[in-house]
């Protein structure tokens, strides 16, 4: 690419295309396309299936999106019902805000329930991750020299908030360190077991890290925690819709995870999942009229909040079924196999993501040998149209890349050829 057309790229892929989305008119467009996706057999998985998928997504041009990890889009058909709920809403606000929607609601709920295989009344819709981790470490009620574990990998919004609202009062925050390439499940389980003591309440997990894409095993550890009555809490920002998750198979206490990633939902809505049996610990972090109310609903009583984007959820989750939450699974890992077999014999290359489908999914992290991760990111995107996120912490020094559903095979063979490229 020369450097007049690298500028025009640039300056072109990085204004603000918001103002002339006009979903209408991009929906039509991709339809004349390709075929809808009911025009294919639910067995479907060839390249034509998700060429078809990908075109409900709408990039800038030249863009090639590996960056869903930090943030998902959402499909065509979800951005123009939320905002058609958006114009409903100002057409009739104090109707639509506080009762008109009420079943609509419910109806949400009870549809993400079904998605995790939990019942209604253990689903609260929240805002983010963040908010969920903060209500879990905000309600429990500990004492100074009890102990919570968070592994060194956990994200910053799952830690810090344990810091404020519980280290703060002499609780001590444990920290054992995981290996950035375990070789078993069991390896990850008995670090967590070797640094419980007769003290420890809370277990914080990260259901994937966000710096690698590991999988910790969250059955496994909640089995061993609550044969020690201790609870456990997961971040799942980076899992939920990525691949199948059943919560109560699971047997976590308390899950939390944005809906606006891997579940493709408008952005600032989440999922926060709260078993039966563990829902009497937790308090609000905001009360009103109704904080009284002993359902899960007392966990999200904002009085007024974002109900375009609560109902665009059920868009959401009505586009990943109308696809098939096993198809997407295999997908993902699909997708990961794919990359890895293109990768791995290439000694400029270092994968520092575990290769067990345990341990790993849609999100790999690379190391280009000799390279800074900064110089990689910084080229993949401004000669190619490549996003990714540089990871530098733990030794790292490699881009994170997330396969999300509107990514091809095309796509990532693009991807590998300018790394090599770039290794070169």
């Amino acid at each position: 690419m020369s450097i007049s057309n690298r500028r025009s790229f640039i300056k072109k892929i990085t204004a603000a295309s918001a103002a002339t989305l006009i979903i209408p008119q991009l929906y039509a467009e991709n339809k004349k396309r390709l075929k809808p996706l009911t025009d294919f057999n639910l067995n479907d998985s060839s390249e034509d299936f998700w060429e078809t998928v990908k075109v409900q997504f709408h990039f800038d041009d030249g863009l090639y999106y590996f960056n869903n990890g930090s943030l998902g889009p959402s499909p065509i058909s979800v951005q123009g019902a939320t905002n058609s709920y958006r114009a409903t809403l100002d057409a009739f606000p104090s109707r639509y805000m506080w009762g008109a929607w009420q079943e609509e609601k419910e109806k949400v709920r009870k549809n993400i329930a079904n998605l995790f295989s939990v019942d209604k009344e253990e689903i609260a819709i929240t805002h983010n991750t963040t908010e969920g981790m903060n209500l879990i470490a905000k309600s429990m009620d500990l004492q100074p020299e009890d102990e919570i574990i968070l592994s060194n990998h956990d994200h910053t919004s799952a830690y810090i908030p344990w810091e404020v609202w519980q280290e703060t009062k002499g609780v001590n925050l444990v920290r054992p360190k995981l290996p950035l390439l375990p070789k078993s499940v069991t390896e990850i389980v008995d670090i967590y077991e070797n640094a419980i003591t007769s003290k420890t309440k809370v277990i914080n997990i990260c259901h994937m890290v966000n710096t690698n894409g590991m999988i910790i095993p969250v059955k496994e550890i909640s089995e061993m925690a609550h044969k020690k009555g201790i609870l456990v809490a997961v971040d799942g920002a980076q899992t939920a819709g990525m691949f199948s998750i059943n919560l109560k198979d699971l047997g976590c206490d308390f899950y939390t995870a944005s809906a606006h990633k891997w579940l493709f939902a408008p952005k600032g809505i989440a999922v926060f999942y709260a078993k039966k049996e563990s829902q009497h610990y937790l308090k609000p972090l905001m009360v009103a009229k109704g904080h009284k109310d002993n359902s899960i609903r007392r966990l999200e009583n904002y009085n007024t909040r974002n109900l375009p984007e609560y109902l665009g959820l059920g868009d959401a989750v009505a586009f990943h079924n109308s696809i098939g939450g096993k198809k997407i699974t295999e997908r993902s890992y699909a997708l990961k196999t794919y990359f890895r077999s293109k990768v791995n014999k290439n000694p400029k290359f270092k994968l520092k993501t575990p290769e067990n489908d345990v341990l790993s999914c849609a999100i790999q992290t690379l190391e280009v040998v000799g390279q800074p991760v900064s110089k990689v990111k910084k080229r993949l995107f401004e000669d190619y149209g490549i996003d990714t996120r540089p990871m530098s912490s733990y030794g790292l020094n490699g881009v994170r890349i997330s396969f999300g559903l509107y990514i091809t095979k095309k796509d990532i063979d693009y991807l590998v050829n300018a790394l090599e490229t770039i290794a070169s």
